[in-house]
């Protein structure tokens, strides 16, 4: 069955896009959500006037997502989660988690454009995130153990001058004797 998508469908196409699906994906899920339009001859005459009318709003919203892209484009993850002692998550790691984790440094990404399996063992992944049709960037995404960032902000926050104390201690011991 050929339909016309009314929407972007990670997985399937992007808006004005006509596409071959399954016939009941399409009368009992696209089509009711009003997702999708069956692709007659009329329909797709209709697209190709709107189309042809939106050029410059479709390059203006090309060129928005290009200049989202450029921001993301150098930006790299690390999160930390709870990790077992055999290296596995307790929960995963989703788009959501990702899409949070971009907003606390400043970056607003819908987590419905980015595409990422649930990550469930520490290591280094990557997330795709769908700007636009022609407009895709990658971010690398490092899972790291939760504890092992809070020993490194422990050794990062203890002063250096333990040794020094115990110094101090051992000459007052030989001035003693």
């Amino acid at each position: 069955m050929e339909i016309i998508l009314k929407e972007d469908i990670i997985g399937l196409g992007f808006k004005n896009d006509i596409v071959n699906v399954k016939s009941g994906y399409g009368r009992n899920y696209l089509i009711p959500q009003g997702k999708a339009v069956i692709a007659s001859e009329s329909a797709k005459k209709v697209l190709a006037e709107n189309l042809k009318q939106q050029a410059h709003k479709l390059a203006a919203q090309k060129a928005e997502a290009e200049k989202k892209g450029e921001a993301l484009k150098d930006v790299a993850l690390t999160i930390a989660a709870k990790v077992s002692a055999t290296g596995a998550l307790y929960g995963s790691v989703n788009a959501a988690i990702v899409a949070e984790e971009l907003a606390k440094k400043g970056y607003e990404v819908d987590r419905k454009i980015i595409v990422l399996h649930d990550i469930k063992k520490v290591g280094d992944y990557v997330a795709t995130v769908h700007f636009h049709k022609e407009v895709i960037v990658e971010i690398p995404v490092t899972v790291v153990p939760e504890n092992a960032v809070a020993e490194d902000t422990k050794a990062e926050e203890t002063p250096v001058e333990t040794p020094v104390a115990e110094v101090a201690v051992e000459e007052e011991e030989a001035a003693e004797a």
